[in-house]
Parts: structure tokens; C-alpha cells; sequence
């Protein structure tokens, strides 16, 4: 039998080779299809590296097809033969093609290749215009679409391959892919939360568009958590301009200006009536947005992709809002640098990509006022902020080579990413001082509960340098099998740690699926991955900062014989006053994450395809802080009063997920997606902030972590009508998430003010606080029963946003009425096509078969103008416990926000030519 299969095998064929456009970039994504003796056909996807492979073809004559958004290709007739055969693909601009058969309007479909898991949710064409133009929105609206699935650390972004960075233009991207190959060894992050956005190559003819967006508060809604309506005025103009240069290049341009008035929205108590009262601070945020791009066809084996961004903010008044009152607001300028260098070369069958990029951040920060904070916990933030005038530089280098070539049955990948960031920080946090004050009585009395300041030596400077290597075999087994066999390892400079190995493996497997059958009906997929997180350098920089050496922490508990005077450092270090140290643990390791997941795709009638998915997920190491030297028993383990902050790697994560995604597109102008995901998730810890309440006793530490969002449901997608309008939601729905119970005091002598409520038994105590979990204390007697960490749950999100538009068409006819992205073109056969004569009569492409193009649309965020709250205040001695005092959402990390308003309206124009 086994040389009967050997022969089997050997009469077989292989086919593989790369996919470019005219200019000879790359096309990943790209749908390629061949249909050959017997009723056979076969689909896949090209890679990143635009390679596409199909094995165990029988020999005999074939029809091969590639298609990609705005791309295609006529059928091309070939002869297979036993062995292996390379056939190299150019796709050209459909509108400059006579006829042209689409094969990705057939709609999604499953399929064995590790590439094309079902659960992955693929947005490119029509479905693009369900995301916002404004790239605050745009993050929100990607993590949603990830949801709760990327573990402790949140989710990952890559941009043309490379971490960090930048969202592009929305204009110039091209497709978006979420969660795709999660146990791929090429990346670091966990597969089910990964956000990889591909922008678009030059065209072949003069192409470009004008876009402008406007928005006023005039037809918005009122923001629930002001009394008065906030400002917003929103001009956002953007210019995209691509086309060739010459016969081996292109190029791409696009040029932004977002000129946005928000209102910051502050509700608090009022420090001077002590009565809670609301105000809107107009915070001007300017940003200016420049990112060319070239493509190069070298030779014929060899092309040369440059890419570079510019992006400049401007935000005056950041950091007001909330509990924060305008004498907190601080002025800030953020200015950001890419540059990405890609090298391809094709030979036969191997394709080897190297991969450069330089991204440069240079963030100036600047109080508006150098009074010191007073801080009244879940009241008020007065006086001014704690950054001084802060100055930051980061520069991180990317250097990446993966080489992808097929060998038979096997398609290898392996490579490498190295990383270096540099970091020259100025940073006078807090050297004006903060009172803190843990309730509104002890403000009246003027009896702040605490006093810190810092002082010494602001300027710091540091390094780190990361190495990732992997290796993988995408290995067709047979026909209907795939085994996926990768492993990768990592290791980095600032921790010692060098026992980062990850394995990763996963199969595809379509029962009763035969070289000789037609695409299958049904494919069972499952995986197990190790992913390991970086310790960050912004940690070893806060440990060298603040040893007690270059910068001094002093922390004064009840400092009510001087406030509110500021007493000088040299006095506080005279009286040998607490010190806060921080320290990185010796044994600290690399936080790692274990997922495995199992998945049941199959194929729908209509085009559509169905996933159902379970994940667990066991973090070890995770990262949280301890106070190593609190007080026990009135005594401090290391002989000072001292608190020594340790950053340790002693945390734990435990994640269950069951995950439904549908994808569908009913005919060349229905398509949508949706996701449903069921989602608990516990540990000890949220991140390096997180402490225990108690650093003796960690019971209750244990709970439900940040990220434990039982329930999520995403839809989204593109109708297009025949009367030239499309209609693009995305709706969102989610429970709430959970959040901490505290008393807001120091019950542990630890300088922190997270001491967790008990619950009350003796209902006689005096000071209980009712509430939905029953009397809280917030004095809890030893031996009293205390709440676990993140014991609270907040209120649900429901966000349902819509664009509609319509598109006017003048000036000559194109040269073709070949179909284009979203579908227009002559009629198909099959689902959309004539036979579907009254979808045909109602649907249709927007796209006008003319040269120029004219779409006005409405874009509307919240239309049903559902209150959202943000974060609720888990302080019982707050007046505001239990509630939030702002929507959900806020500014990036620039300072940019359009979240004044609760319902928000753009109205957009859009030529294109």
C-alpha cells in the first residue's frame, strides 16, 4: 500500500508560484483558482510574500484564474505535468480589461490552507467603507472587530508586515485582516486578536481622489454626562494621488489635514460649592498627515517597495475632562516618523523579503500650570498636571528577512525580526507635588491624607534590543490534510531571561474532500501556540528613574502641618522622609501565553461560510507589582519605612472562548460579517498596575480579569443598490466588563489607595455603604470577609454605525465596463447574477461607469443615540460610586478625540477620477 500511494503521488503535480500587480508589487490576499479534469477546482490565497501553491493536483490540461480587489486576470489555459510547475501571475486593473471574470464575488469559502481559516474576518473593496476615516475611530473600531481574544496585553496592529508604527491613511489601505493563521510562527502575538493592515501599491494610469469631511455639533446629540451641549467642529481634508512613473514604477501620495474643536466634557464636584456640577472645555487638536509611496520593479526577480509617513498633532488642553478641571490641561505636540523599506526577490519557487523600518516618536508635553495637584479621590483633580514640561524621544529600528519557498508537498517559511528602541526622556513628573485628599470631608477639614513630590534628576536615556526567529512547514499531508509545523524563539536585552521557545502547530483537515472533488464542504482545524510578550523598556527606565538615587519619591502620609504649602526637597531628604522605590525582579521572566484552539468551518448555501471556534488560553508570569516591604506586624521587612515597588512576573491568566463567525456575500452588492463571542477570562493581575489590596494576603486577588467581556457581537458589511447608493453598517454589542470595589483609602501602610471594601455581617458597624452588592465596608474589621479584585461589572456597550452614499457619475466613459472592485460589470452566472433576477433588480454597483466620480455620504456613530457610560467608579466613598462620569471611549495617546458628543454625524464629499 505505502508504494502504491508513493506511486500515487508521484503521477501527481505541483503548482505554485508568486502573484503581482502590472508595476510588479506583491499581491498577498489574492484569490487564485484552478478548475481541471473532472470536475476539479481548487481555491487558495496568496501569502504575504504574494506565493500561492497547490499540491496533489492530477495531471491534465487546467484553467487558472487570480482575482484581488480592483485586480484580475482573463483565464489562462496551462498544462500540468507530474512534478513541480511554476506559473508566475499578473493581475491587471479590471476597468482597463475587456472581460474579466471576478472569482472572489463567488464569496468566501473554506478551505484547508493555514491561511484561510474561517473565523478570520478579511475586509477589502466595498466592506472597507463600514470603518471610520477618522483614525481614533478606526483603532476602535479594529479592536473591536479583534474583540476580547489577544489575552492580558490587548491585541496587535502590523502595518505591511511591521509592528508599531502608524494607521495609515483609511484611503490608502487596501485590506484589512483580523485574526488570520493565528498559529502562524512568523508572528509574536497571539493570532486570535491580530489587526494586519496592507496598503495599497501604485496604479498603472493617473489615478487619485479628494475627500472632505465635516461634522458640527449643531445636528449632533448632547453628550449625557454634560448639562450643556459640547462643542464639535470637525474639517477633515485628505488628497490620494497614485499612478506610474515610468515603465517599472508607481507611485502612491497621500496628504491630510484634520482640523477638529472638541469639547472636553468635565463632571465632577465643584471645589469651591462641594456640589457636583458639570462643564465643557473647547480642547482645539490639529493633526497634519503626509505619507508617499514608491514601488520599483527592479529587474524581473526583484522589486523595491519605499514607504514614509509624517504625522504632526498639536492638541492645547489635553488631559481635561472627567474629574479633571481645566487647571489640569496640559499643551501637547506629538511628531511621528516612518520610514519602511521592503526588498522582494522571486527565484523559481523561493521568494525572499527583507523588511526595514525606522519610526521615530518626539513628544513634547508642556503644563499649562505648575501649581500643585490636589487630588480629592472620586470627587475632583485641581491645581496643575504632574508632567512639568516633559520631553520624550524614541527612536525603534525594525529589521525583518523571511524567505518563503516550495519544496514539493511543503511550503517552508522561516526568518527572522530584530529590534532595537532608544529612548531619551525628560521627564519632571510630579516635582510639583500632589495632595491627595480620600474623601470630601477631609478635604473640608483641610486634612489631606497624603503628601508626595519628586525630585533630582529628570533626564534619563536607555536601550533595548529584541530578537525573534521562526521557521515553519505548511505541510499538505494529502489533499484534504494540512499539518502547519512552526516553532519560533525570542529573547531580549533588558531582563535575563533566554529560554523563550514557542512551538507552534496546527492541522486542516476536510473529511471525505479527494484530489478529485470540488471545493469542501466541511473543514475541522486546530492549534497550539506559545506566545511570549516583551518586558517593555518603559519598565527599566521607571527602575533606574526611581531608585532613590537619580530621582527621590517622597511620600508623607497625613501632611496637614504644612498644607498647603510645598515644602522643598532638600528638607524632605534633611528628615529622612519614606521614599518610594522601584525595582525589576532579578528572576523576572518573560510573560508567555498557551492557546490552542479548535475550529468546525463549513460551507453555506449563498456564499457563505460558517465557524465555530474554541479557545483556551493559560498565561504564566504575567506581569503585576508588589510591595515587598510593607509593614507586618509595625514592622518593615527591610529594616527602612521605604516602600520597595517590585516588578515581578508572578501573575496568572486563564482564558475560555467559544467563537461563531459568519461570512457571507450574497452576490457581487451584498456582502457582510458578523461574530459572536463567548468570553471569560480570570487572573491575579491586569498589568504591572495591578498590586494586591492586601500584601499579605492575596485571597481574592484571584478574579475576573480585565478582559472578562462575557458577550460580543460585531455585524458589519456593504449593500450597494442600484441607484448608486451603499448603505455600510457595523454594529457592535457587548456586556459589560468588570471593575474594582475599593475604599479609597491606604489600609496597609503601602502608599496606595486600592484597599478593597469588606462585606458587611454586623450590620451595627457604623459608616456601611448600601449598594447593589449588598452593605459594603469601608473600615473592614480583621477577620471580615473582603470583596475580590474586579468585583464589580459595569453596564453594556450597543453602538450602531452607519454610512450611507450616494454616487454621481460624469465626464467620459470608462474604456471597459469590466467589473470592478465592488462588482459592476457584466452579469455572472450563479448566486447575484441573472438567475437572481430580484436581487439583480434591486441591487446593484454604485461605482458610475464614468471617469470621474462624485460620492456624498453621511456617516452616523451612535445612530440611536444610546448612552454609553466609560468607566465606572469603583470608590464606595465617592458620591459618584457605582456610576461613570463620561462616555465610553477617549482621547489616543496625541490627545486626539471627536467623543464630545454621544450621537456624532460627518457628512462627506468624495471626488475621485
Amino acid at each position: 500500500m505505502a508504494l502504491a500511494a508513493s506511486a500515487a503521488l508521484a503521477q501527481t503535480a505541483t503548482l505554485n508560484g508568486r502573484v503581482s500587480d502590472e508595476s510588479g508589487a506583491l499581491v498577498p490576499g489574492a484569490t487564485v483558482a484552478v478548475n481541471g479534469p473532472g470536475g476539479l477546482s481548487r481555491t487558495t490565497k496568496s501569502g504575504d510574500t504574494g506565493a500561492y501553491s497547490f499540491v496533489g493536483l492530477p495531471a491534465g490540461d487546467y484553467v487558472l484564474q487570480a482575482s484581488a480587489p480592483d485586480l484580475g486576470m482573463l483565464p489562462a489555459k496551462i498544462a500540468l505535468n507530474a512534478g513541480s510547475q511554476i506559473v508566475n501571475l499578473t493581475l491587471k486593473l479590471a476597468a482597463t480589461m475587456q472581460q474579466i471574470t471576478v472569482e472572489y464575488l463567488a464569496g468566501p469559502a473554506v478551505s484547508t490552507d493555514a491561511s484561510s481559516n474561517a473565523s478570520a474576518v478579511v475586509l477589502r473593496g466595498d466592506d472597507l467603507q463600514a470603518l471610520s476615516d477618522d483614525p481614533e475611530d478606526l483603532q476602535a473600531d479594529l479592536q473591536a472587530l479583534a474583540g476580547p481574544s489577544a489575552g492580558p496585553s490587548g491585541g496587535a496592529i502590523f502595518i505591511d508586515g511591521f509592528s508599531g508604527g502608524q494607521l495609515p491613511a483609511k484611503s490608502s489601505i487596501r485590506e484589512i485582516r483580523v485574526n488570520q493563521n493565528p498559529f502562524s510562527p512568523e508572528y509574536d502575538k497571539l493570532g486570535f486578536g491580530r489587526v494586519e493592515i496592507l496598503t495599497k501599491p501604485g496604479t498603472d494610469k493617473l489615478r487619485g481622489s479628494v475627500v472632505y469631511n465635516f461634522a458640527d455639533d449643531f445636528w449632533n446629540s448632547r453628550n449625557p454626562y454634560a448639562a450643556q451641549k459640547a462643542t464639535l467642529l470637525l474639517n477633515e481634508l485628505e488628497t490620494n494621488l497614485s499612478g506610474p512613473l515610468g515603465r517599472r514604477a508607481s507611485f502612491t501620495l497621500d496628504v491630510q489635514r484634520h482640523s477638529v474643536d472638541n469639547g472636553a466634557i468635565i463632571n465632577a464636584i465643584d471645589p469651591n460649592a462641594l456640589a457636583p456640577f458639570t462643564d465643557v472645555f473647547t480642547t482645539p487638536q490639529r493633526r497634519d498627515n503626509v505619507s508617499p509611496r514608491l514601488d520599483y520593479q527592479i529587474n524581473e526577480r526583484n522589486t523595491l517597495t519605499i514607504r514614509y509617513q509624517y504625522l504632526h498633532s498639536d492638541v492645547r488642553g489635553f488631559g481635561i475632562g472627567g474629574f479633571d478641571l481645566v487647571s489640569r490641561g496640559v499643551h501637547r505636540e506629538i511628531g511621528y516618523q516612518t520610514g519602511q523599506v521592503t526588498e522582494t526577490a522571486v527565484i523559481g519557487a523561493t521568494i525572499n523579503e527583507t523588511r526595514f523600518q525606522f519610526f521615530r516618536s518626539a513628544n513634547d508635553t508642556l503644563a499649562n500650570s505648575n501649581a500643585p495637584k490636589i487630588q480629592v479621590l472620586g470627587a475632583f483633580s485641581d491645581g496643575g498636571s504632574v508632567f512639568g514640561h516633559t520631553l520624550d524621544t524614541q527612536n525603534y529600528y525594525e529589521l525583518q528577512n523571511i524567505t518563503s519557498m516550495v519544496r514539493g508537498a511543503h511550503a517552508w517559511k522561516f526568518g527572522f525580526r530584530l529590534r532595537a528602541q532608544t529612548d531619551d526622556n525628560i521627564s519632571p513628573l510630579n516635582f510639583n507635588g500632589t495632595f491627595t485628599f480620600d474623601s470630601l470631608d477631609q478635604y473640608r477639614l483641610g486634612h489631606p491624607a497624603q503628601f508626595s513630590i519628586n525630585a533630582g534628576t529628570p533626564g534619563l536615556a536607555g536601550n533595548l534590543v529584541d530578537l525573534g526567529a521562526f521557521m515553519g512547514d505548511d505541510w499538505r499531508v494529502r489533499p484534504n490534510l494540512t499539518l502547519n509545523l512552526g516553532l519560533r524563539y525570542e529573547t531580549q536585552t533588558n531582563i535575563h531571561d533566554s529560554r523563550d521557545i514557542a512551538p507552534r502547530v496546527g492541522f486542516a483537515w476536510a473529511p471525505g474532500a479527494g484530489v478529485r472533488t470540488s471545493r469542501p464542504g466541511t473543514v475541522l482545524r486546530g492549534g497550539f501556540g506559545m506566545f511570549y510578550d516583551r518586558f517593555a523598556l518603559a519598565n527599566t527606565l521607571a527602575a533606574e528613574r526611581y531608585n532613590g538615587i537619580l530621582q527621590q519619591q517622597y511620600v508623607l502620609t497625613c501632611p496637614c502641618s504644612f498644607y498647603p504649602k510645598i515644602p522643598p526637597a532638600s528638607a524632605l531628604a534633611g528628615s529622612q522622609s519614606p521614599q518610594v522605590i522601584q525595582q525589576v525582579d532579578s528572576r523576572l521572566r518573560a510573560p508567555y501565553i498557551m492557546q490552542s484552539a479548535f475550529t468546525v468551518e463549513r460551507q453555506l448555501p449563498a456564499n457563505t461560510t460558517l465557524a465555530v471556534s474554541f479557545t483556551n488560553s493559560h498565561g504564566l508570569h504575567s506581569l503585576r507589582s508588589l510591595d515587598i516591604n510593607a509593614p507586618l506586624q509595625g514592622a518593615f521587612p527591610y529594616g527602612t519605612s521605604n516602600p520597595i515597588f517590585l516588578m515581578t512576573s508572578s501573575g496568572l491568566y486563564n482564558q475560555n472562548q467559544v467563537y461563531v463567525n459568519v461570512n457571507s456575500k450574497l452576490n457581487a452588492a451584498v456582502s457582510f460579517f458578523g461574530f459572536y463571542v463567548w468570553n471569560k477570562a480570570m487572573s491575579n493581575t491586569d498589568g504591572l498596575g495591578t498590586y494586591p489590596a492586601n500584601p499579605y494576603n492575596w485571597t481574592g486577588e484571584y478574579g475576573p480579569a480585565s478582559s472578562d467581556i462575557r458577550h460580543r457581537v460585531s455585524l458589519g458589511g456593504s449593500i450597494n443598490t442600484r441607484w448608486n447608493i451603499r448603505f455600510n453598517p457595523l454594529v457592535t454589542v457587548q456586556s459589560g466588563p468588570p471593575y474594582d470595589i475599593t475604599v479609597g483609602r491606604d489600609l496597609y501602610g503601602t502608599t496606595l489607595f486600592n484597599g478593597r471594601a469588606g462585606i458587611a455581617t454586623d450590620l451595627s458597624r457604623p459608616g456601611l455603604i448600601p449598594s447593589s452588592y449588598g452593605l459594603l465596608d469601608p473600615n473592614p474589621a480583621p477577620g471580615e470577609r473582603i470583596l475580590s479584585r474586579n468585583y464589580g461589572r459595569g453596564p453594556g456597550f450597543v453602538s450602531v454605525n452607519l454610512r450611507v452614499g450616494k454616487t454621481f457619475g460624469f465626464g467620459p466613459e470608462k474604456s471597459s465596463g469590466a467589473t470592478r472592485g465592488g462588482g459592476a460589470g457584466p452579469p455572472q452566472s450563479g448566486p447575484g447574477g441573472p438567475s437572481n433576477v430580484p436581487l439583480y433588480n434591486v441591487f446593484g454597483n454604485p461605482a458610475v461607469d464614468r471617469r470621474y466620480n462624485l460620492t456624498i455620504s453621511m456617516s452616523a456613530r451612535n445612530v440611536f443615540n444610546r448612552n454609553n457610560p466609560g468607566p465606572v467608579i469603583g470608590n464606595i466613598t465617592s458620591p459618584l460610586f457605582g456610576q461613570a462620569n463620561q462616555m465610553y471611549g477617549g482621547a489616543n495617546g496625541e490627545g486626539f478625540s471627536e467623543n464630545a458628543n454621544n450621537r456624532r454625524l460627518e457628512m462627506q464629499i468624495r471626488f475621485t477620477f
